[in-house]
């Protein structure tokens, strides 16, 4: 694919960066942070509609305009689901739903009346993600699910999940109301103040049309939602290190010390030219990543560079936001300054879908190392 960005790609930028601003400024970000510790929403139903009117919440976006979208919404922090209710969730039925499946539930998404979460998570087996406990047996003509699945994202509020589950021969995923009987959702804190929750499912039982896919090829479906799911963090991971830099770079131009500006030391100047660098190296991974997707370059290596960008993000996204830090001094430490709101989020990310070395090792596998 080219690097290069198009003209359409360039007004749909220049409108979701109008539309971060305007509608969600940092102290936003901050109030709904304060406000989730007391329980309350973790995120604004108004401008999650507002999101869907400008079709972002589309699961069949081309992932050229998703990746600029996810950037935009990286810069300013934005905690509205959409990776977890549009890419995870919706993308599993999309990519393996029926055909009934798919017209129930993705115009629902899409309008943004329905709130979805994928629950795969579970308390062991790290970034595997065959290591279910959570099991599914066949009674009669449909299912009966028990287990617990934890860090569901945007499980709080979700009105329906798509959970992973162990069955005869292999994994199955599963369509599960929030209101069947037998699911429990559990609100879970993060370091993010982003929405996540522990499910659990106590005998819950489920017809034959509940299954997105096929029984027992659960797995190759969810490697590749999560993998479309990781390539669409990195875009996000790559705009919240973008907007961590610009404000370090503000804060180098105005802050004096010995009566000049410190961007005029040479040592702090060599610091900002690396990051200059790593996030130019990072911005071509994450849009050779989308560029695969959209190209339907096939599963193999929409994997690797999934992997390949998911590695240098997660690297880069912990650079940038240490150096952040480190070059706002005393003030970066505190929590009166933004910059601190884009670490806590770098670091959550860092993790999620598999932190560097995870994905250093899955590409190295993939290469067949």
């Amino acid at each position: 694919m080219d690097l290069v960005v198009t003209e359409e790609q360039k007004m749909l930028q220049r409108a979701a960066r109008d539309f971060v601003s305007g509608r969600s400024p940092l102290k936003r970000v901050r109030a709904l942070r304060d406000g989730s510790v007391r329980g309350e929403p973790a995120f604004s139903r108004e401008i999650w509609g507002e999101m869907a009117k400008l079709g972002w919440l589309d699961p069949d976006l081309p992932a050229g305009f998703s990746r600029i979208v996810h950037e935009e919404l990286g810069r300013g922090l934005l905690p509205e689901p959409l990776l977890s209710c549009v890419v995870l969730a919706g993308g599993a039925i999309r990519l393996g739903g029926s055909e009934a499946q798919k017209g129930e539930h993705l115009a629902a998404i899409a309008s943004g009346e329905r709130l979805m979460a994928l629950a795969f998570q579970e308390g062991q087996g790290r970034f595997a993600l065959d290591r279910v406990s959570t099991d599914a047996e066949r009674a009669g003509d449909g299912w009966i699910i028990r287990g617990e699945k934890q860090q569901v994202m945007g499980g709080a509020t979700a009105h329906w999940f798509v959970v992973s589950a162990a069955t005869d021969e292999g994994l199955t995923l599963f369509l599960v109301p929030r209101a069947a009987a037998g699911v429990s959702v559990e609100r879970q804190h993060r370091l993010d103040s982003r929405d996540a929750a522990i499910v659990r499912l106590d005998g819950v039982r489920l017809g034959a049309d509940a299954v997105v896919g096929e029984p027992d090829q659960g797995l190759s479906l969810l490697e590749r939602v999560i993998d479309r799911a990781t390539i669409a963090l990195t875009a996000e991971m790559l705009g919240l290190s973008s907007a961590a830099f610009d404000m370090t770079l503000e804060y180098l131009k105005t802050r004096e010390q010995f009566g000049v500006a410190i961007g005029t030391f040479q040592a702090l100047q060599h610091r900002a030219a690396r990051l200059f660098v790593e996030l130019e190296l990072s911005r071509s991974a994450v849009m050779l990543a989308h560029g695969a997707i959209d190209d339907d370059a096939g599963d193999a290596a929409i994997a690797r560079a999934a992997s390949l960008a998911k590695a240098k993000l997660s690297d880069v996204a912990m650079l940038v936001g240490h150096e952040a830090i480190q070059m706002h001094g005393g003030i970066g430490m505190t929590d009166e300054h933004d910059i601190g709101l884009f670490v806590k989020r770098a670091r959550v990310a860092e993790i999620t879908f598999g932190d560097a070395a995870h994905h250093r090792d899955r590409f190295a596998r993939l290469d067949g190392y």
